[in-house]
């Protein structure tokens, strides 16, 4: 249904990874291998898009890159309809993608924040790709890395600390806490509104 509102599946597609992934940015090839579309009609979509403004883009190391433009005067109705990560709470809409990344982070243990930054955002100032903060299985945190490093095809670095720990820290301003939480970033879980956005 969705995809007759708004006229193309791959559009959609790309309204999903947009949406579910608001700080990140990706290039065409990446795109294509995460929604598993022609790279044609990718770009197409993609020309799309960014003629009305919807995302934006900017070249790094010779590559394009795609995001979702938070400044777009819908974005919240959209985000609404292609629910980010934070609606993952909200189960209600049967939306598969989100019960799935609810069960991964299950299997860490008890995670109260996870966010990605640095090489997911192309934020080249923060300390390191992923932060998660709770307490959690290290070897189930070493699958889900590996996991993440395969599916990126890039080497991650992440940090895990205890809540009391990344409390202390942020009371203190901790530099490299601080730098993390300056830097640009995507936060795929926050229980206790621990990041301020």
């Amino acid at each position: 249904m969705i995809e007759q509102l708004f006229g193309s599946k791959t559009r959609v597609k790309l309204l999903r990874l947009f949406y579910g992934n608001p700080n990140r940015s990706f290039y065409v090839r990446e795109i294509t291998r995460k929604i598993d579309e022609q790279i044609n009609s990718v770009r197409r979509e993609l020309s799309n898009l960014l003629n009305i403004g919807l995302i934006t883009s900017d070249t790094t190391n010779n590559k394009l890159y795609y995001e979702v433009n938070q400044k777009y005067e819908f974005y919240d109705p959209l985000l609404t309809i292609f629910g980010g990560k934070k609606q993952s709470a909200k189960k209600s809409d049967g939306d598969e993608e989100n019960r799935e990344d609810d069960d991964e982070l299950k299997a860490l243990g008890h995670v109260e924040l996870l966010l990605y930054s640095g090489k997911f955002t192309r934020d080249s100032n923060s300390p390191v790709d992923v932060l998660i903060v709770g307490n959690v299985n290290k070897n189930a945190v070493d699958k889900y890395i590996a996991a993440l490093e395969e599916e990126e095809g890039k080497d991650i670095s992440y940090t895990v600390m205890k809540l009391d720990d990344f409390k202390y820290r942020q009371q203190i301003r901790d530099r490299f806490l601080t730098k993390v939480l300056n830097s640009k970033k995507q936060i795929l879980r926050d229980k206790q509104g621990l990041v301020k956005s």
